[in-house]
């Protein structure tokens, strides 16, 4: 078998489906399918927190040339 060129892609590939795995929960939670306590809704906010970006860092500025976004993401996350 061949060496992977990019070897961080596997464990990138495994946090997305872990994401979307909690996202679905919620999902299911809100639609009324699934019944969740309130221990694993904060576990599921504090495990989302640790995989996605927050967003609430988000600086719009506006002016003549157009609109800016700058988002401050922690360095770690940029790839």
């Amino acid at each position: 078998m061949a060496a992977r060129l990019r070897t961080r892609h596997q464990d990138d590939v495994r946090l997305k489906i872990q994401a979307s795995t909690l996202v679905n929960r919620l999902m299911g939670h809100i639609d009324g399918s699934i019944q969740l306590a309130p221990t694993q809704l904060t576990a599921i906010k504090i495990l989302l927190d640790k995989s996605l970006p927050n967003l609430s860092d988000v600086k719009m500025d506006t002016g003549i040339q157009g609109i800016t976004f700058n988002l401050n993401v922690p360095q770690e996350e940029v790839k």
